[in-house]
């Protein structure tokens, strides 16, 4: 059951209660504020090409699964995962089972390359961490007790990032 993201009950109180666009938000805004009290040590035209890079990924595997979400017409609400109506395992979702999740991970990698702050690299683990833990395991209860079988075989299949 570890496998499905079991966690302490003080923690369990926000399980699916911030959206992961606002989380990622925060985490960039957390970011910023380390990256104020460290050194910026690479010319800004260098990182432009990086970030460039990390934004079109992130952007394309945001993409890619929201509009898989919309041709099997289920939910993108990511605060009702109870409420999804078909398991979605095609395109992206054979690379990873989050591909918007990837997608925002990205997102935060070209923030902290525009940063340029050794410190503001801490937003990336903090971000996955958060989001593995109280938003993909209590989806994947959810969709374990919707898909039972076809989605234990899924998950033993994809890897929940990449």
């Amino acid at each position: 059951m570890r496998a499905l993201g079991v966690v302490p009950a003080s923690m369990a109180t926000l399980e699916l209660k911030i959206p992961p666009p606002i989380v990622a938000i925060l985490v960039a805004t957390g970011m910023w504020c380390l990256s104020t009290v460290s050194p910026h040590f690479v010319p800004p035209a260098f990182r432009a090409a990086w970030e460039l890079v990390l934004v079109v990924v992130g952007v394309a595997f945001t993409a890619a699964g929201m509009v898989a979400f919309r041709r099997a017409k289920t939910t993108v609400n990511p605060l009702e995962p109870g409420a999804a109506t078909t398991l979605v395992i095609s395109g992206v979702y054979r690379l990873t089972r989050n591909p918007m999740y990837v997608g925002l991970a990205f997102l935060l990698a070209a923030w902290a390359v525009f940063l340029w702050s050794p410190w503001a690299l801490l937003g990336l683990p903090a971000f996955v961490v958060f989001i593995s833990r109280l938003q993909i395991a209590p989806e994947q209860r959810a969709l374990l007790a919707l898909f039972g079988r076809d989605y234990a075989a899924y998950v033993a299949r994809v890897r929940p990032w990449l």
